[in-house]
């Protein structure tokens, strides 16, 4: 469970940052390099490759040598494991807001 824990904890990390989550929806549509990344976000490229390592770290993306280039290709298993994890909380207070509901309801 811990293991699990500090998984997700480096994803939500990493989605944290508005950039990261930008790279994040470039690579939703396929591959890129690191250079492809950097581009829209007016960064440099030392900058993108800072915060791709910080994504490949958490497991959303992978890296891979291409001649010259570093190209990068999402890795969905880490964003399913956030998703599940929210997801399983979501049902939690739903279900105590229904409860709530509920009882305001035979309150009055």
């Amino acid at each position: 469970m811990v293991e699990q824990l500090t998984g997700l904890d480096s994803v939500f990390r990493a989605l944290g940052d508005p950039s990261r989550l930008a790279m994040i929806e470039r690579l939703s549509s396929g591959p890129a390099t690191v250079g492809e990344l950097a581009e829209p976000l007016d960064m440099t490229l030392a900058g993108a490759s800072k915060h791709v390592g910080v994504l490949e770290k958490a497991g959303l993306l992978k890296r891979t040598r291409r001649g010259r280039e570093r190209v990068c290709e999402l890795q969905p298993a880490s964003l399913f494991a956030a998703r599940d994890w929210v997801q399983r909380y979501s049902i939690f207070w739903n279900e105590r807001l229904d409860a709530l509901e509920v009882a305001l309801e035979n309150d009055r």
